[in-house]
C-alpha cells in the first residue's frame, strides 16, 4: 500500500517537472526566434523550423506505434480515423502558420519578454472566444480579462497612447493561438496527438515556405548561418517540447498543467534579460505582474452550481 501511494505521488511530481521543462523550452524559444531574424526572414525561419519539427516527430511516432497495442478496427473506422487525423492536422497547421508568422514578425519590433507575455494572453482569450461556442465564463474569468487589459496597457501602450507595431502583431498572434487551441480541443479527443502535431508542422512549414520563396528569396548560406536558433526552435520547441507536453499531461489535472505551461511567459522575460540583455521599465514590469496574475486567476478551479448546492 505504501509503495502504491509513493508511486501516485511520484507521477504528478514527475509530470509537473516535465511540463516545467516544456515551459522553459518554449520560453527560451522566444530568444531563438529573435536571434534567427538577424539572419533570415520570418517566413523562412518558420518554414524551416516547422519542417524540422515534423521530421523530429517521425521517429517518435514510429516508437509509439511499435509500443501501442494493435486495435481491431473495421475498414470504415480506419478511413474515418485517417480522415479526422488529416482534417485536424491541416486545420491546426493553418492556424499555427498564421499565429507563428504574426508572432515572428512581431518579435522583430518588440522585446522577447513583452512578446512572451502578450502571447500568454491566449489563456484569457480562449474562454472569451468560447462564448461564441455557447460556453459560459465565470466571474473569475471576466476579472482576469479586466486585469489582462490593464496589464497590456501598462506593458504596451506608450505615453502617447499608441501601441507598438510589434506589440500589435503579437496580440493578433495571441488571438490566432487561441483559435489554434480551440481547434486542437475539437480534434485531439478524436485523433492521435503526436501524429496530428506532425501533420500540422508539415502543413505550417509548407504554407510558410510559399511566401518565403516569393518574398524573401531564402539563401542556403543564410539558413546555415542561423542554424543554432533554427535548430533549437525546430527540434526543441516544436519536436521535444510537444512530446514532453503529451507525456507530462498524462494523468495530470489540466488546470494545473496549463498553469505550469503558462510560465513560459515569465521564462521568456528572464531569457531575454540573461541572454540578450533586454530590460523592462518599472511600468512594463508592473504590467507583466498584473498579466501573470490574470493568467493565474483564469486557471483557478471554480465550483459549479451543482457543487455549491450539494
Amino acid at each position: 500500500m505504501k509503495e502504491t501511494f509513493k508511486k501516485k505521488q511520484e507521477i504528478p511530481l514527475r509530470n509537473s517537472l516535465l511540463l516545467l521543462l516544456t515551459a522553459a523550452i518554449w520560453g527560451v524559444a522566444f530568444v531563438a526566434q529573435s536571434v534567427g531574424m538577424d539572419y533570415v526572414g520570418a517566413f523562412t525561419f518558420n518554414a524551416v523550423r516547422c519542417i524540422i519539427g515534423a521530421v523530429v516527430l517521425l521517429p517518435v511516432i514510429y516508437v509509439m506505434n511499435r509500443q501501442k497495442p494493435k486495435e481491431i478496427l473495421s475498414l470504415e473506422e480506419k478511413k474515418a480515423g485517417r480522415k479526422t487525423l488529416v482534417m485536424g492536422g491541416i486545420s491546426c497547421g493553418v492556424f499555427l502558420c498564421l499565429a507563428s508568422n504574426f508572432q515572428q514578425f512581431g518579435i522583430k519590433y518588440t522585446t522577447v519578454g513583452k512578446a512572451g507575455f502578450i502571447t500568454a494572453c491566449y489563456i484569457v482569450i480562449v474562454p472569451i472566444l468560447g462564448l461564441f461556442l455557447k460556453k459560459k465564463c465565470s466571474s473569475y474569468i471576466w476579472a482576469a480579462v479586466v486585469m489582462a487589459v490593464i496589464g497590456l496597457y501598462l506593458l504596451c501602450i506608450t505615453d502617447g497612447f499608441s501601441i507598438g507595431k510589434g506589440d500589435f502583431l503579437v496580440l493578433i498572434c495571441a488571438v490566432l493561438f487561441s483559435l489554434h487551441i480551440l481547434v486542437i480541443d475539437h480534434f485531439s479527443p478524436k485523433a492521435d496527438g503526436v501524429k496530428m502535431s506532425c501533420i500540422q508542422f508539415l502543413v505550417s512549414g509548407v504554407l510558410s515556405g510559399i511566401p518565403a520563396l516569393i518574398l524573401e528569396n531564402p539563401q542556403i548560406s543564410s539558413i546555415l548561418a542561423a542554424w543554432q536558433p533554427i535548430l533549437y526552435a525546430g527540434v526543441m520547441s516544436c519536436g521535444v517540447a510537444y512530446t514532453l507536453q503529451i507525456v507530462g499531461q498524462k494523468d495530470m489535472n489540466p488546470t494545473v498543467a496549463s498553469l505550469i505551461l503558462s510560465l513560459e511567459s515569465c521564462i521568456s522575460v528572464l531569457a531575454g534579460w540573461v541572454i540578450l540583455g533586454q530590460s523592462l521599465s518599472a511600468r512594463e514590469i508592473l504590467g507583466c505582474v498584473i498579466m501573470f496574475a490574470a493568467i493565474i486567476l483564469a486557471q483557478l478551479p471554480q465550483k459549479s452550481k451543482e457543487d455549491i448546492t450539494a
